[in-house]
């Protein structure tokens, strides 16, 4: 009954047959991580979820993982954060080797309708897609779509 429920809450989400991810939500409000945790995990698809209050942590994180142990992660950065923002992180993420880089899609994530922040998402190679905070199961489905 619930699996029912679930796929007619997010379609999308269930058309990707079996497939578990990997995903790392970086934002600053513990808010929005535990709201990103419960809707990822709530889809069924998911095989880890990791959660970083700040953005340096989480790249110290991606960069000690050996590059044998890493299975492909979506990331979902935050634009404004406090010490390193989610541009600074992606700028410093795409330092990173490619055999590191290329486990990972990025995704920024933010509450902004900043035309220049919108604008400025087109500029890093990594970043596939801009997404309105807080995520939602559309919003989410178009990562799994």
């Amino acid at each position: 009954m619930r699996e029912q429920r679930l796929k007619s809450l997010y379609p999308a989400i269930y058309m990707v047959p079996n497939k578990k991810l990997n995903f790392v939500v970086i934002d600053d409000s513990k808010l929005d991580c535990f709201i990103a945790e419960k809707i990822i995990r709530n889809t069924g698809k998911c095989e880890s979820i990791r959660s970083f209050l700040q953005a340096h942590d989480a790249l110290d994180h991606i960069a000690a993982i050996p590059v044998d142990d890493q299975s492909h992660t979506i990331l979902l950065v935050d634009i404004q954060m406090p010490i390193m923002n989610g541009f600074e992180f992606v700028e410093a993420f795409e330092k990173l080797p490619p055999d590191i880089t290329s486990n990972y899609t990025v995704y920024i994530i933010s509450s902004s309708i900043n035309e220049a922040d919108l604008n400025k998402v087109h500029n890093y190679r990594s970043v596939k897609q801009f997404l309105n905070k807080p995520l939602t199961s559309n919003n989410l489905s178009v990562l799994l779509g």
